[in-house]
């Protein structure tokens, strides 16, 4: 890499905009990354902004694309969104909140899928909101149906259009309902968090989601003035309230990126340090790291995470917290293909999300993937009839080769893959990685990645 590329990096000057990656592998990564704020929180809690009567301040907000695409859609509503101070500070007004054009919308959503959860605050402010066709990762099937039926039994009358779905409340107040998911989704519990703090009575959401960016951004509810109770068994109460004001909120640290890099060290024989990681949000992780060869040391600043011997293979099954993250499994196949054995990986929670696998078969992994999941052996997770299997068969040397980013984790997936194998590989379509991981090249540089930015 050039001497003026490099100081760029560490400037933070180059984004990541559709450029191929060369990259030379078979360096082990070694260093420190920090992780910020998770966008799976962030994202929620700028969306959580527009239901307050007061401006609110969010802090560790992570420079991501997501971030930005939330940002352009507040501000496009009348929002005024400033930046503080200190790096990773929002300060958001929602004094002005008004109607905008759907062609508005459109344009600043992009392939997000978060204009979705804009629905009740916007229900509550201004009678009626607007989604676009909803975008984001090609990795199965998100289904909106959750949001709207949540929606539908809040009292927003809902019209479906060829460019979108118009929403609104008729001129009422959307009223408390008592509302059983029918999978413990964490976008459709978001939903009706949002909804319900500021609805007339008392909501009853059963199989809730319990992520911890689902209880943070119930802190954030909270500080705002929103009644919230926690009961056993996925139930969440809450009682509805005339009135929310600002708050002022540090967000919880990404966990998914914290494991992206834990794995990276395994998958490269490396020792990564990475800086505001903690260890209760990340348990299930690090029991299948550890078992997996993994060597991790809990400190008060992070956690520092590398290989101890030979990479062992394990049986993972993911699902939604406190299981084995979905967002968990692509980084670490890659680290598997090096095991010394037979891994098994069911995905349980969507139904697309092997496909970034064929491109470590081309660099020489041995993986099958079974499409409708594997019926043998003894399961913790119940099967689910979208989930499919990879049967990871190691270790595999792995070489360069050309291949194309598929999603965000599967695109991570690939980098990590390109640096553990020996020769040079191209990845394209990287622009992706900047949706889920703030200042991705600068890191892989502090790291002694050895890559080129090409276009």
């Amino acid at each position: 890499m050039t001497t003026s590329v490099r100081a760029d990096l560490q400037d933070g000057a180059i984004a990541l905009t559709g450029d191929v990656l060369a990259i030379r592998g078979g360096r082990p990564l070694r260093g420190r990354v920090d992780v910020k704020g998770a966008k799976n929180l962030a994202t929620k809690a700028m969306v959580a902004a527009l239901l307050g009567e007061e401006p609110s301040v969010l802090r560790d907000v992570p420079d991501l694309s997501d971030v930005a695409v939330v940002r352009s859609l507040l501000e496009v509503h009348g929002v005024r969104v400033t930046e503080g101070d200190e790096e990773g500070t929002l300060h958001l007004d929602p004094s002005d909140v008004e109607s905008a054009h759907m062609e508005e919308i459109d344009a600043h959503a992009g392939a997000s899928r978060i204009p979705i959860l804009f629905c009740g605050p916007l229900l509550h402010r201004l009678g009626q909101a607007f989604i676009p066709d909803l975008g984001g990762c090609r990795i199965g099937d998100r289904p909106i149906d959750f949001h709207l039926d949540a929606l539908r039994k809040f009292g927003a009358v809902v019209e479906k259009l060829p460019s979108g779905i118009r929403l609104s409340t008729r001129g009422g107040r959307l009223h408390g309902a008592k509302i059983h998911l029918p999978y413990p989704s964490v976008g459709a519990t978001e939903q009706v968090l949002l909804t319900a703090v500021r609805a007339e009575g008392t909501t009853e959401l059963r199989n809730a989601a319990i992520e911890p960016e689902i209880m943070d951004l119930i802190a954030v509810l909270q500080k705002m003035g929103a009644i919230i109770s926690y009961e056993p068994n996925r139930v969440i109460l809450i009682e509805g309230v005339e009135k929310l004001r600002g708050y002022d909120h540090r967000s919880i640290f990404d966990r998914n990126e914290a494991a992206s890099w834990a794995s990276a060290a395994l998958a490269t024989d490396g020792e990564i340090f990475v800086g505001g990681a903690k260890q209760q949000e990340m348990l299930t992780f690090l029991n299948v790291f550890r078992k997996a060869g993994g060597w991790f040391d809990i400190r008060e600043d992070g956690i520092l995470f590398r290989r101890e011997g030979e990479i062992r293979p394990v049986v993972v099954e993911t699902d939604v917290h406190p299981g084995f993250m979905t967002d968990w499994q692509q980084p670490l196949v890659v680290a598997l293909t090096q095991a010394q054995g037979r891994s098994v990986v069911h995905e349980t929670v969507y139904e697309n999300r092997m496909g970034f696998t064929q491109a470590l078969v081309k660099m020489g992994a041995d993986i099958v993937v079974h499409p409708h999941g594997l019926q043998d052996g003894p399961r913790r997770v119940p099967r689910r009839e979208l989930e499919q299997a990879a049967v990871i068969t190691g270790p595999t040397p792995l070489h360069g080769a050309d291949i194309v980013v598929p999603d965000l984790r599967g695109g991570y997936s690939h980098v990590i893959a390109a640096l553990t194998a020996t020769g040079e590989s191209k990845v394209s379509g990287v622009d992706i990685l900047s949706r889920g991981y703030e200042k991705f090249l600068a890191k892989l540089d502090a790291l002694g990645a050895d890559f080129d930015v090409i276009g």
